[in-house]
């Protein structure tokens, strides 16, 4: 199998890990790739949002399945373009991918699939945004309503930074949500999807908040652990059977079946399970954790989808124990990030690039996260312990990571 993977991040480097370990792929590619991905694949430059780009390209290089890693290309219909010229593609469609390119649209999905989760309100004038914000706090949830690489959402107890962040999305041409604030423990859970077939993976706990003890502002995800020792047995069963599958189903019933992977963001309440947001592809930092654990052949389970045979692929198998992944960002992420800083280090198992690409045979820095570390043990002390022995062995100036990413688990702080 020749596989091509969309995407130039630590989530697509963890896909293409994943994916050289199958004994069934036989040759890697990457579009356009990074430092790191050019050691296991072929870098090749492209547009990814252009769905005639990739198409081109997949023929090119003769392609049997092409995973389209952001959400962006999805939003813009590469996976389309891809499934229109008779190319297997593991991503939903544009209209899908919708569940991420639109939280109001999600919402209307949930509302209609029965679906828990926060009570919401869309505003598009900024001279609304006050009477909005009175209706909700005294924590604020404000959301870009569109696409913000993780960075639209802002949750505070200062009416001023809410506000200033609805009007700042507003006047960038985006409507905004308001949303209340769910009480309780996060949980990232990834699902494979195919039409109304739903198969989860590993739940996981992404750190957002850029400093230890979730000081600071939102990011991408600073850092990932999986499994979760605090979660109830059976609360998976549960969050596919009261969100995902019910999801998938509306979805179905609107003429949208989902095909690919459907990302689960949820705080766990006193009620259960209540959906923060979904993402229609693999969450970064969670999937290098994730993939990890894999024992499936991973090529056998994307081509699954892909091929629309999700409904008979054996149960899956997952090693035992747990793992970790530490982001180590460039100086400033998550505002503007120094880049062409050298990157010493990297070339070691378990390093995953993000932002990375080769200047004259050097690695170095080209975005905020830099690069994500993964170590995994027999339980969350081992595989922290490797995480951050393999961290240290990175060389970045001026970087910076969290020290804690999964250490209230470890601790046992986190419960229901």
């Amino acid at each position: 199998m020749r596989a091509l993977v969309i995407g130039s991040g630590g989530r697509e480097h963890a896909l293409l890990l994943g994916l050289s370990r199958d004994p069934s792929v036989t040759e890697l590619h990457a579009a356009p790739g990074n430092a790191g991905t050019a050691v296991i694949a072929t870098n090749h430059p492209v547009d990814a949002n252009s769905g005639d780009a990739v198409v081109a390209l997949a023929r090119e290089i003769g392609a049997d399945l092409v995973v389209v890693g952001p959400e962006m290309p999805l939003v813009h219909g590469v996976a389309d373009a891809l499934r229109d010229a008779g190319i297997a593609v593991f991503g939903p469609n544009a209209a899908a991918a919708r569940i991420e390119g639109s939280k109001a649209f999600a919402k209307d999905v949930m509302a209609a699939a029965g679906v828990n989760t926060a009570r919401a309100e869309s505003v598009t004038s900024v001279d609304d945004v006050d009477a909005a914000l009175d209706r909700f706090g005294p924590t604020w949830v404000v959301k870009d309503d569109g696409l913000a690489a993780g960075k639209g959402v802002v949750v505070t107890p200062d009416r001023d930074a809410a506000r200033e962040h609805a009007v700042a999305v507003i006047s960038g041409g985006n409507p905004v949500l308001l949303e209340s604030f769910l009480d309780g423990p996060e949980v990232s859970l990834f699902c494979l999807v195919d039409g109304e077939t739903v198969v989860p993976l590993l739940p996981a706990q992404d750190h957002k908040r850029v400093g230890d003890d979730d000081e600071g502002p939102n990011t991408g995800g600073m850092g990932a652990y999986t499994p979760l020792p605090w979660l109830p047995e059976g609360m998976v069963d549960r969050i596919v059977g009261e969100v995902c599958r019910p999801v998938a189903a509306e979805m179905v019933k609107r003429g949208v079946p989902f095909s690919g992977l459907l990302y689960a963001g949820l705080a766990i309440g006193s009620d259960g399970p209540a959906v923060v947001e979904f993402n229609c592809r693999f969450g970064d930092p969670e999937t290098q954790a994730v993939l990890d654990m894999l024992e499936t052949p991973l090529g056998e389970v994307l081509g699954s989808v892909a091929n629309g045979t999700l409904a008979d692929l054996p149960e899956l198998r997952w090693f035992d124990g747990s793992a970790v992944v530490v982001v180590l960002a460039a100086e400033n992420y998550p505002g503007s990030p120094r880049t062409g800083d050298p990157v010493t280090g990297a070339d070691t198992e378990g390093v995953l690039h993000a932002g990375t690409k080769l200047v004259d045979g050097q690695v170095v820095s080209s975005g905020g996260r830099v690069l994500s570390v993964v170590g995994r043990g027999a339980d969350l002390a081992q595989a922290r312990a490797q995480a951050y022995e393999r961290l240290a062995k990175v060389s970045l100036p001026g970087a910076h990571f969290r020290t804690d990413i999964g250490k209230a688990a470890e601790d046992g702080r986190i419960s229901l």
